[in-house]
């Protein structure tokens, strides 16, 4: 047999640079899957931080055995540099920028057809253009952010105050609805801060990238992507960069470490839409003052309930959110006699739950989220109605576009004062539950739902999109 006949040509390796962030990997791993089944060879690269506990690499090691097609290196630790700035997105930027060296050395050797660095990343950008490899952001969150973050040069120019000055005076941003400043990103807040600065420098690079490929669908956020498209979000001088919308992206299996499958079988006895379920992400945390506020709040409406509870923040340090805290201490925590009286309708389930799972089961009817991007699209792509309680980054803006843009959720009153009560819990959780209003907003994001699974099937905008830019990278 010819010996050329048999040669199977290599694949084309894409490599993948997340952020920290946990949210950021889980999005850049389903995005690694999808390239390698169509034809790419993926390694992703992580980053580490010094004080790691190991749990990162545990959940890695499942995603690893999962996916043995894709291949994980692991840049060196590098020393935190000092950052004023009291927000962990500063260090966000600050880790990949000493990070560079090591990036310039590691890529040098696998000599990539092409890069995905997560835009916390953007200074990969100088080390792409030494080495000749196009390069490609990835933006984990929705086209609005994105408007916003393209447009905030434009904004800083316009202005010498803070956004946290500003109070209620609205902030304009082209092909998206006005917001108050008080709900701008949370790290953008105080012109002085290092996360502000940062966050003006990524428009730049990113904007003379080959593209930015966003994790929503253009149907869920068309007035914003146009904007972007017709160049009228960026400063003027800069590139508009093309924009691919391939999501919703969303974890296609719960993988790692296995905890709180309890509350499967717990809903497995639940009526259909008849429990609202509470979880604020990976960072989320309530002190114990508010545990105890939305816990009085359950109670009295009456409806049933799926609440995952952390410890409470015990350090404000940036740099200790990214860790695991202890498990919570329920007894301490909860009102006395709580877990007794609620046990008939309630569940209550320490630190984590397989998110994804709980929201696609049938008995899920509402959804208490801290309107993170995941977890907005894990609950679109449910087609459960969301109840907005904004903590951090930039989920102030996320409910502002859910609600008056998109009219997927309503807001938790008071998510910016000190506390939430316990009334007004109990009011929304009842209303979400047991009203027309609550039916409406479920028939919404219902709708939203269909739209989505169209957009990700065969011919669907995401799919058609994301074909298109593997068949270019492939061909090239």
């Amino acid at each position: 047999m010819d010996a050329a006949a048999t040669t199977i040509t290599p694949r084309k390796l894409v490599v993948l640079y997340p952020s920290l962030g946990m949210g950021h990997i889980v999005c850049m791993i389903e995005l690694g899957k999808i390239f390698v089944a169509r034809g790419l060879a993926v390694t992703i690269i992580v980053l580490d931080l010094p004080h790691n506990n190991g749990s990162r690499g545990a959940f890695l090691a499942g995603v690893s055995a999962a996916n043995p097609s894709i291949s994980f290196h692991r840049l060196p630790q590098v020393k935190i540099p000092p950052v004023e700035s009291i927000h962990l997105e500063a260090l966000a930027f600050e880790v990949p920028r000493a990070s560079n060296p090591y990036l310039r050395d590691f890529l040098t050797a696998a000599s990539p057809a092409i890069f995905v660095a997560d835009f916390f990343c953007h200074v990969a950008r100088d080390v792409a253009l030494e080495l000749g490899i196009p390069i490609y952001f990835f933006f984990p969150s929705g086209a609005e952010v994105l408007a916003v973050l393209l447009h905030l040069p434009v904004l800083d120019s316009q202005t010498t105050a803070s956004f946290q000055d500003m109070g209620e005076e609205l902030v304009h941003v082209p092909g998206i609805p006005s917001f108050p400043a008080s709900h701008s990103m949370m790290p953008i807040m105080d012109r002085g801060d290092a996360a502000y600065k940062a966050f003006v420098n990524v428009c730049s690079d990113l904007c003379r990238s080959h593209g930015i490929i966003v994790n929503t669908f253009r149907s869920l956020e068309s007035r914003a992507v146009d904007a972007i498209a017709a160049g009228l979000c960026t400063p003027a001088g800069l590139p508009i960069p093309p924009v691919y919308c391939i999501g919703p992206l969303i974890k296609s299996e719960e993988v790692g470490v296995k905890r709180g499958n309890e509350c499967i079988p717990w809903l497995d006895t639940q009526p259909n839409n008849s429990v609202v379920f509470l979880c604020f992400g990976s960072l989320g945390r309530f002190s114990v003052k508010q545990i105890r506020e939305v816990a009085i709040g359950l109670e009295a409406s009456g409806q049933r309930f799926l609440w995952v509870v952390k410890s409470p923040p015990n350090d404000d340090h940036p740099t200790k959110l990214f860790e695991n805290s202890s498990e919570p201490d329920l007894d301490a925590l909860l009102p006395e006699g709580f877990l007794e009286r609620t046990k008939n309708t309630g569940l209550v389930v320490k630190s984590w739950v397989p998110q994804r799972d709980v929201l696609l089961h049938n008995a899920v009817g509402g959804f208490v989220t801290h309107c993170g991007w995941n977890s907005v699209l894990e609950s679109i792509m449910a087609g459960v109605p969301m109840l907005a309680w904004p903590l951090y980054a930039e989920q102030r803006m996320n409910r502002v576009f859910l609600e008056k843009e998109l009219g997927l959720a309503v807001a938790v009153e008071g998510y910016d004062k000190e506390v939430v009560e316990a009334g007004e819990v109990a009011a929304k959780v009842k209303w979400m539950m047991d009203s027309d209003g609550g039916r409406v907003i479920r028939e919404r994001t219902q709708a939203a739902m269909r739209q989505a699974k169209k957009a990700l099937s065969e011919g669907g905008e995401s799919e058609k999109t994301l074909t298109g830019l593997v068949e270019a990278w492939i061909l090239a």
